[in-house]
């Protein structure tokens, strides 16, 4: 058995799974899969899912996972009528404009944090591995 034929699910640690609920369902508008008092399961189009877990603080500031969106200021603009909040970084290797950076020569990304500071991203650009359409 390889990995490679296997579904992964991204696995996201949270102090309040009453707090990520809404958030991953009704803001991000992940399907709600299963949940028990440890942990929910969301689902995502195109067969992925991500899993939250109850867990005591950690230290959080990297990106847990990202959504591929074929249009990020379409996509930004939809979570901000949500409730959404995108980060803004002025770095030398990462500037934001309106939430949305360049990253490399093709592709765009915007980053927002889950109700437990978790970064999620958005990316915009050619998927490696997958064709061109």
């Amino acid at each position: 058995m390889y990995l490679g034929d296997s579904m992964p699910v991204t696995t996201i640690p949270v102090t309040d799974l009453d707090l990520a609920r809404p958030f991953y369902r009704d803001v991000l508008g992940l399907q709600l899969l299963e949940e028990n008092e440890y942990a929910i399961r969301f689902g995502v189009n195109g067969g992925a899912q991500i899993s939250t877990y109850k867990r005591p603080p950690i230290e959080r500031g990297h990106t847990t996972c990202h959504f591929e969106v074929a249009d990020i200021e379409a996509a930004v603009a939809e979570l901000r009528s949500r409730g959404a909040v995108f980060e803004e970084y002025d770095l030398p290797y990462l500037k934001t404009i309106n939430g949305i950076a360049p990253m490399g020569p093709t592709a765009r990304g915007a980053w927002l944090k889950d109700p437990d500071g978790n970064v999620l991203g958005l990316r915009q650009g050619p998927i490696p591995g997958m064709a061109a359409k």
